[in-house]
């Protein structure tokens, strides 16, 4: 007999694990990579081709994670993709000097 599963629980944040962003329980998959794949036009199912330890549940549950706190959440990735090309920056001009 299959147990049902609390979709509260398939999305988490945990400090020290990815940046605290939020991502799938028991990986370093986080929601913004899913919503980043879906947004270049990757379906569900083929995300789960390359991530076979995924399933479509937590990919949909990431999805509706996002849409739920869609707001919130793009802030968030503006501001991790802000920090990634500072990061970017100052590592290329180091390597320039």
């Amino acid at each position: 007999m299959q147990t049902l599963t609390d979709i509260g629980t398939l999305i988490v944040r945990t400090p020290g694990t990815c940046g605290g962003r939020p991502r799938i329980a028991g990986t370093r998959i986080t929601v913004q990579y899913i919503v980043n794949e879906i947004r270049a036009g990757v379906t569900p199912e083929e995300i789960l081709e390359n991530k076979s330890h995924l399933t479509l549940g937590v990919i949909y549950a990431a999805i509706a994670y996002y849409y739920a706190n869609k707001e919130l959440l793009d802030a968030e990735f503006a501001a991790y993709e802000e920090e990634c090309d500072r990061l970017e920056a100052e590592y290329l001009a180091g390597r320039r000097s």
